[in-house]
């Protein structure tokens, strides 16, 4: 019978479902399809919406195609951790992925843009479950050794369909049709339930869970709200602080505070507070906010930087997210190794150090530095988030009993998912008031031919300066005077990006000096001291041979 390694629940260790590996290796395929289904959506339908636009119309409507998925993906994400935690992962895996190819297939059917955006929110509810739970079945299956190992194998699948994504969307797109995009998930969907059907067994679970309704339904309705506003108020300040949205955020307030006083009397919490107490937990939940931030910063302003400022096409803009993609796939590899060797705090300082480093470097690029030095950044920026992510994730995974691997998996990514949300809208801001600074100067200055009028609208409007268009009506010495607003409005940005990543680098001081101290959360059962330093020698003694043992420390 399948259940969990006696070792791993007499000394405490973090436990490891055991299973043949045979099967192992298939629920990790399974996971890794799974997640390169959610990894590859967003990069193929980039691709593919001009032509949906032509077919359906609704150019107004346009943002909303990825703003309803990007805001259901991000709200159930606690709910399902806290599911899988209560009831299994493969049942909320499988129904994850199939909510996923519901709202897909509805997609491809859709006949308005109305439609496409209800369907792709079905999708995005479903997207919810597809990466955390991946990851919280990964953190089952393999000891801490192998996890840093295969983890970094998630990332790959990052790195794999930034690079993949936007050929195989516009492949598909120009031969069969727009809709096959949201097709083609549907195997690939399939594939991975099945797999995880078959390889994934878990042991039964006698007691009967207590769902907490009232906080899932309240949480839910906060971050909608919240997703909302700062969807909706990206564009300026002014419209960020404007009175629907402060009406937006002070309801997302209200119902925050209802949600804590619901969660501080309930039973068994959607999101148990005392998770923060723990030391790992609390600062690697901080510190992902922070990088969510920045990551999000510069893969939504990097390629507008690059055709705004720099005139490069839109091929050529995207393409300058590559080699951060690359690098992060390849720093998360040696990083997975690092942190087994060093611990958790030395490699996330490094990796911030270099996210740091990379923005500064970002902020002081300018329009005539050889393009080579951008790459050059953004490849710090990459190995950064790859040695940072990866670390956080898995030093959350070792600091938590396994009952609440779930929630404190998703509340990682939950994090992520909400500082990037947030940088966006900030990002957003910053650039138009930046732009409208720039813009008003050279309306007054008389010399680029620039109106008032003009200025305010490409303030409001600011793709209209990557608009082919647009930019051939300009006269040469408009478009250098435009392209340099544009430049000093971005760095702006940036130099937000490299303020946050700076205080990334100083909440990642706080994290446990070696990777035993990570083991200060509570386990399945409250442990003695002496008992917890056998948990921890436990874990140590699955290091391969080529692996130095780090000596406890009470630190």
């Amino acid at each position: 019978m399948e259940g969990y390694s006696d070792e791993s629940m007499t000394t405490g260790a973090a436990p490891v479902l055991e299973m043949s590996a045979r099967r192992r290796r298939a629920v990790t395929v399974g996971v890794l399809t799974g997640m390169f289904l959610a990894a590859l959506e967003a990069t193929v339908v980039s691709t593919a919406m001009p032509t949906v636009i032509g077919s359906l119309g609704g150019l107004s409507h346009y943002s909303w195609v990825f703003s309803a998925y990007l805001i259901t993906a991000t709200v159930t994400v606690p709910v399902w951790g806290k599911l899988s935690d209560l009831y299994g992962r493969r049942l909320f895996y499988q129904l994850g992925i199939g909510v996923f190819l519901l709202g897909s297939m509805l997609s491809g059917l859709s006949t308005s843009m109305s439609q496409l955006i209800a369907f792709r929110a079905l999708q995005g509810l479903g997207a919810g479950a597809l990466i955390p739970l991946g990851m919280t079945i990964i953190g089952d299956i393999y000891t801490l050794r192998e996890r840093a190992r295969v983890q970094s194998l998630l990332s790959g699948v990052w790195g794999l369909s930034s690079v993949i994504g936007p050929v195989a969307g516009g492949f598909i797109t120009d031969r069969l049709s727009w809709r096959w995009v949201f097709y083609i998930n549907l195997p690939v969907g399939l594939v991975a339930a099945f797999i995880m059907g078959l390889a994934l067994k878990e042991p039964k679970r006698r007691e009967r869970p207590t769902i907490d309704y009232a906080g899932a339904g309240v949480l839910i309705a906060a971050i909608t709200l919240l997703m909302l506003a700062l969807v909706e108020g990206g564009a300026s300040f002014a419209a960020l602080t404007g009175a629907r949205n402060l009406a937006l955020f002070a309801a997302a307030a209200g119902l925050t505070a209802l949600f804590v006083w619901i969660e501080r009397r309930a039973a068994d919490p959607i999101v148990p507070f005392a998770l923060f107490n723990n030391r790992v937990v609390s600062v690697a939940v901080m510190a992902g906010f922070l990088a969510g931030v920045a990551m999000f910063g510069a893969i939504s302003f990097v390629p507008l930087f690059a055709q705004g400022a720099l005139g490069a096409t839109a091929t050529a803009a995207g393409s300058l997210l590559t080699p951060l993609m690359l690098s992060w796939v390849v720093l998360a590899i040696i990083g997975g190794r690092l942190l087994l060797r060093v611990g958790y705090r030395p490699t996330c300082i490094v990796g911030f150090f270099l996210l740091t480093l990379g923005f500064v470097l970002l902020s002081m690029y300018e329009r005539e530095t050889a393009r080579v030095w951008l790459y050059v950044d953004l490849m710090l920026i990459g190995a950064g988030l790859g040695l940072t992510m990866l670390t956080l994730l898995i030093a959350v995974q070792q600091a938590v009993p396994r009952s609440q691997l779930g929630v404190a998996t998703s509340l990682n990514q939950f994090s992520r998912s909400i500082g990037g949300a947030v940088g966006v809208a900030v990002m957003g801001a910053v650039l138009s008031a930046g732009l409208s600074s720039h813009l008003s100067a050279l309306a007054r200055d008389g010399a680029s031919g620039l109106t008032p009028e003009g200025a305010a609208a490409l303030a409001a409007n600011p793709n209209a300066l990557i608009e082919p268009s647009a930019r051939g009506a300009l006269s040469p010495s408009a478009l250098d005077a435009l392209q340099g607003a544009m430049a000093a409005a971005i760095h702006n940005v940036f130099w937000v990006g490299t303020a946050l990543a700076a205080l990334a680098l100083l909440v990642s001081f706080w994290l446990p000096r070696h990777r035993d101290a990570a083991y200060e959360g509570p386990t399945e059962e409250a442990c003695a001291p002496e008992a917890c330093e056998r948990m921890v020698m436990a874990e140590l003694t699955t290091l391969d041979s080529e692996d130095e043992p780090v000596a406890v420390n009470s630190d």
